[in-house]
């Protein structure tokens, strides 16, 4: 079985149709990505934060899957205001902060961190099986349902036999360094864990067949809305809605 850490116990939001979950995230991600006003990326990130505290999520698993993302953010920072063209704010020496290059940096992170929080809550609050169940229900192509459940399934095992790759080449004798030798080194490295991956699922691939696999993951979970799934997601659209109406409202 795989370890999902950051899966919540029980919580109004993991109660949920995983289906209101699936749709939800997507259209509240979308709108939030094509929104502009700080108004409505604010209420879209304390949107998010409310949603986060209703899925109970972990605190510390938050903040550290946060920083993952902010750690790129910063880049935006730190390259956007000095190269995007604007308004001038003031200079760091040789180099010019744009009142522009402030205002999109300002928009990707609260942009990113709105949305990164609905996506959490939308994995905390089940299982990827589950997950995988409700894009089936919901018509996403079986193939591509599949290839999400066997890559989320199988990304674990790869990474193992990487380290075990790494692991062999150190005792060896193998220390990298910034040399032909290295680049050398890796490439093979990475040759052979895609040789390794191709055997893998071959034999994954004969070992389902013999197991009478027929092309379909049949769910032991048959899904059905209630009255509570329905009114969550009248509530959920109609704050998506809202938020969609207060940036074309501006815009008009």
């Amino acid at each position: 079985m795989l370890s999902e850490p950051i899966l919540t116990e029980d919580s109004p939001i993991r109660r949920l149709d995983p289906r209101v979950r699936v749709v939800f995230t997507t259209v509240y991600s979308f709108v939030v990505a094509t929104s502009n006003r700080f108004p409505v990326l604010l209420a879209a990130l304390g949107m998010s934060v409310l949603l986060a505290f209703l899925a109970r999520l972990d605190i510390r698993d938050v903040f550290k899957r946060l920083a993952l993302v902010n750690g790129l953010v910063l880049l935006f920072w730190l390259l956007l205001p000095l190269t995007f063209a604007g308004t001038p704010l003031f200079a760091i020496g040789p180099f010019t902060v744009s009142l522009e290059g402030v205002v999109v940096s300002a928009r990707i992170t609260l942009k990113s961190n709105a949305i990164l929080l609905a996506l959490l809550m939308l994995v905390a609050s089940g299982s990827v099986s589950e997950l995988g169940s409700a894009l089936n229900r919901l018509g996403v192509p079986p193939k591509i349902v599949y290839l999400f459940l066997l890559t989320y399934r199988y990304i674990f095992v790869i990474e193992q036999e990487f380290q075990r790759l790494v692991r062999a080449a150190k005792i060896r004798g193998f220390h990298p360094g910034t040399n032909v030798h290295t680049y050398r080194s890796y490439a093979y490295l990475i040759g052979m864990l895609f040789v390794r991956a191709s055997d893998r699922a071959e034999r994954v691939h004969q070992a389902m067949v013999c197991r009478g696999f027929n092309g379909r993951f049949h769910c032991l979970r048959e899904f059905s809305l209630s009255r509570r799934d329905l009114a969550w997601s009248a509530i959920l659209g109609l704050a998506v809605l809202g938020l969609e109406i207060f940036e074309w409202v501006n815009l008009t």
